[in-house]
């Protein structure tokens, strides 16, 4: 079943930049990996709010690429640039 997933974090003070070249040169392969359906960034530059929107084909398809970016390192880089833990959150949407 296709979900939505949403990714919240503040960004530390001052290394917003090279948050934004980390992203650059990691989203080609967050929306290359298997199940990915869309990938999107988001930043409130007044809070340093930053949410990552993203849909994939199941919550499965995203739990198998976050166990791959921790294997690999990558989840280890990305935390380095927020204040505290990311929020993840899954939603399905509904046909109301």
């Amino acid at each position: 079943m296709q979900v939505t997933v949403t990714i919240q974090a503040v960004v530390k003070p001052n290394v917003y930049e090279e948050f934004e070249e980390f992203l650059t040169d990691n989203l080609p392969n967050v929306r290359a990996f298997v199940g990915a359906l869309n990938v999107s960034i988001l930043f409130n530059q007044q809070t340093n709010d930053f949410l990552i929107y993203e849909e994939w084909s199941s919550e499965a398809h995203h739990q198998a690429y976050i166990k791959a970016i921790s294997e690999n390192g990558v989840m280890g880089q990305l935390a380095l640039f927020f204040e505290d833990v990311p929020t993840i959150k899954y939603y399905v949407k509904k046909d109301i």
